[in-house]
Parts: structure tokens; sequence; C-alpha cells
């Protein structure tokens, strides 16, 4: 049986998660091309495959995939096992975001248009379907994913995805209503289901199942996700409104654009004063794009400690997020110190 050693996280080092991701990239983007390699006419190449293969190199930093990896390898497991679910959680990723760009009407995504626009809506949905087939596809077909947990990983698979489908659920529902009586509860209750789940809690899951993992460190894992992947999501929300431009890039203040119900904006709404919350929610259903107008609801989430409250919340979950493992039994080494790191490199991070 490996070592074990309680976590640690007062000496974690932030960088030692993305370099982590880093590291393992590449086996990541090799193992996603593969389910591309065989065509069977051009014309199938041309309006499914090539289109949601360059959308997938396109991909951003496989940060999910990653973290299922490093999920196999803390409770004791061969990271080359994990590969097909890794690869399994990056389809869903693709999937997600290209029916997410079409719902939000999305003209870029990654620097480049976005493929509803390149390719129509009807073949993005279509290429974004194809994705969603291959998240179980190369898992019930490789055979480096032991027989005794393929059951399990398939179930798992299928509650990320509906967790994530139900947040988005809620997410489209109260922006179509113009839903104002969104509390800070309902936020962070919409972001454990739309981000926490997939983009955390299950691929750590996942990687521990693939191990063969006893529950209480799965548990543990799926547990320490969601609260370091809801912490990503608000510092991704105070990114948005307060980071920096350049980084940010064509999205900056997008949230304000499109009226998102963020945690900064529900609790400027219920802790602002009348004029504040009415000021605020006329900038959010405008739809503006004008810069003097971003600025001034960016105003208002300050001036009513919302920014701060976000800040504050986010640095909490990731402390709490620690406290999740310190009795789990992980297995020292590169992959405990980079997963050990991860709650703080994302509320720490800048882009």
């Amino acid at each position: 049986m490996p070592d074990v050693a309680p976590a640690s996280p007062s000496a974690a080092v932030p960088q030692a998660f993305p370099d982590y991701v880093a590291a393992r990239r590449d086996a990541v983007d090799a193992e996603l091309a593969a389910a591309y390699a065989l065509v069977p006419t051009d014309d199938l190449r041309r309006y499914l495959y090539r289109p949601l293969q360059d959308f997938s190199a396109h991909g951003g930093k496989r940060i999910r995939p990653a973290l299922v990896l490093m999920g196999c390898a803390v409770t004791g497991g061969d990271e080359s096992a994990a590969m097909p679910v890794a690869a399994a959680v990056e389809h869903f990723q693709s999937a997600a975001l290209i029916h997410d760009d079409i719902a939000d009407e999305s003209e870029t995504r990654r620097g480049v248009p976005c493929l509803h626009r390149s390719e129509g809506d009807g073949l993005a949905i279509n290429a974004g379907d194809l994705s969603l087939v291959e998240s179980f596809a190369c898992v019930a077909d490789d055979t480096r994913v032991p027989a005794a947990c393929r059951h399990a990983v398939m179930v798992e698979l299928c509650e990320m995805m509906m967790r994530t489908v139900e947040g988005q659920a809620l997410d489209l529902g109260w922006a179509r209503d113009g839903r104002w009586d969104v509390t800070c509860e309902d936020y962070l209750a919409m972001a454990t289901l739309k981000t926490a789940h997939y983009s955390a809690a299950s691929p750590l899951a996942l990687g521990a199942m693939v191990a063969g993992a006893p529950s209480a460190q799965v548990d543990a894992l799926r547990s320490f996700g969601l609260d370091a992947g809801l912490a990503f999501q608000i510092q991704d929300d105070v990114l948005n409104v307060v980071g920096d431009p350049a980084a940010q890039g064509k999205d900056f203040r997008s949230d304000i654009t499109e009226g998102k119900r963020t945690l900064m904006v529900c609790w400027a709404l219920g802790h602002g004063t009348a004029e504040q919350a009415s000021e605020l929610r006329r900038i959010l259903e405008s739809g503006t794009s004008d810069p003097a107008g971003l600025s001034r609801a960016v105003s208002i989430l300050e001036a009513t400690g919302a920014v701060d409250h976000a800040r504050a919340y986010a640095a909490d979950l990731a402390d709490r997020a620690a406290t999740r493992l310190e009795d789990a039994g992980l297995v020292p080494g590169e992959a405990l110190d980079a997963l050990l790191a991860m709650p703080s490199f994302f509320v720490s991070r800048t882009a």
C-alpha cells in the first residue's frame, strides 16, 4: 500500500497546480485528437468531425481532464488508466461550451468565432451532440478503464452532466423571465450545479474511482472539489468585472451586458439602497456594452460591498476546501502537492 500523509494546505505552493496541469496537456490533447482520427467520408469530415476537432484544438488549459488524472494519482492509481475518463470530461466540456454559446448568442470563444458563427446553428448543435456521445464512447470502448469501475464511472458522468444541465436551466430561466428576486443562496446553489460539479468535484471523484479508491476518499475529493469549484466560479465572476481588461479580452464585463445574476449582483440588490438597486437593475436589463454604463454598474457593485463580499466568500471556500482532505489518507507526491495548491490558485489568479 502506498505511503499516505495528511493534507498540508499551509505548505501548498500555488504554482504547483498550473505546473501539474501544463505537464499533462500534450498527453490530453493527443488523447482528444484520437477521437477524430478515423472519419468515414470527406463530407462527414467537413460537416462534423473537422469543425469539432478544430474547436477542441483551441481548448483551454485542460484543467478538468488534469483533475481526473490528479484524483487517480492521489489515491494510488495509474494516471494512464484514467486518461480515457479525462478525455470524456473534456468532451463534455466542449459540448457544454458549444451549446452555451448558442444559448447566450455569443460571438467568440477562445479568441475565434464561436462554432455556431462559423458553421451555423444546426451544425454546431450537431457537433455538440457528437461531443456528448464521445463522452461515453471513450469510456465504454477503452480497455484501459478497469472493468470493475466502468459502471460507477458512467453513473458519475451522468450525475455530472445532470447537475450541470440543472444549473444551466436556472441561469437561463432567471434571465428569460427577468427574475431579480434571486438571492445569494439561490446563486450559490445554481453555480454549484452549473460549475462546481463538472469543473472540479466530479473529475476528481472519477479519477479516484478509476484507482479503485474507497468511497471515503471519493467523497472527500468530491467535497473538496465542490468548494474549490464554487470558489473558481466566484473568482471568474469577479475577474469579469474588475479584472485585467487585457487578460479578459472581449469578454471583459460581458456579465453586465448579459445581465448575469452573479453573487455580486445578488448581494448588491439585497444590500444596496433602493436607488442603487434600481439603477443597477436598469443597467443590467439594458444589455449595454457602453463603457460608461459598464463602469457605472461596477461602481455600484463596489459601493455596496458586493465585490469585497464575493472575494471574501471565495477565499473562505478555498480555506474550507483544504479541510476536506485532512483525514483522506492521500498519497504524497506531485499530484497531492498540486491538489492542495488548487484552491489558493483558483482564488489568487488574475486571468
